[in-house]
């Protein structure tokens, strides 16, 4: 027996050492494996896929739902403002002869109920005193279209004229109080 032959039918048994006698086995186990982990990650990948589709079409019907319910909610909201028109066309169609006071009264009415409707939105006024004590401006709820100089430092950065009124919900403004305010005048 020369080296070479010897090399070959030597077998190992000691671990982590080469075996050639049983190196088709270790080849084959590692194909049956390698091909099993092809095998477990196509299978993941379909999984992952399918969970991808799902998701998908789980988001479209949750934005479907969301349209519908605010279309919902906006028919309902448009509902409560008919009978106001309803109100306003009543006002518009009163008599010549006492079309003034009667006009007015039916006007105020609306005015009352479009408030009432919007309170049940959760709309509020912003409120505002002009004749009373003053109030102060915040330019988170006002917006101040001119100024007025004014002599009597109370005055200075006080609302002195409302012209055209705020809308506000508990969360934020919706439209802020278009105001005149006061500015000491300092050129005396």
């Amino acid at each position: 027996m020369n080296h070479h032959e010897d090399k070959e039918n030597i077998v190992h048994t000691a671990e982590n050492e080469f075996c050639p006698k049983q190196a088709p086995e270790v080849q084959n186990e590692t194909e049956t494996q390698s091909a099993e982990l092809q095998k477990e990650i196509s299978e993941l990948q379909n999984e992952l896929a399918l969970a991808r589709a799902d998701f998908y079409n789980y988001r479209q019907r949750v934005e479907k739902e969301k349209a519908r319910m605010r279309a919902s909610i906006s028919e309902d909201r448009a509902l409560d403002f008919i009978p106001v028109l309803d109100n306003l066309d009543r006002a518009l169609n009163v008599s010549g002869d006492s079309m003034a006071s009667d006009v007015q009264k039916g006007v105020k009415m609306v005015q009352k109920q479009f408030l009432s409707v919007l309170q049940e939105l959760g709309v509020e006024m912003i409120a505002i005193n002009v004749n009373e004590e003053l109030s102060d401006f915040d330019p988170l709820l006002h917006d101040a279209v001119s100024t007025e100089y004014v002599t009597d430092p109370n005055l200075d950065g006080k609302i002195l004229e409302e012209l055209l009124k705020g809308y506000r919900t508990k969360e934020r403004v919706l439209r802020p109080a278009q105001v005149r305010v006061g500015k000491l005048d300092l050129t005396d």
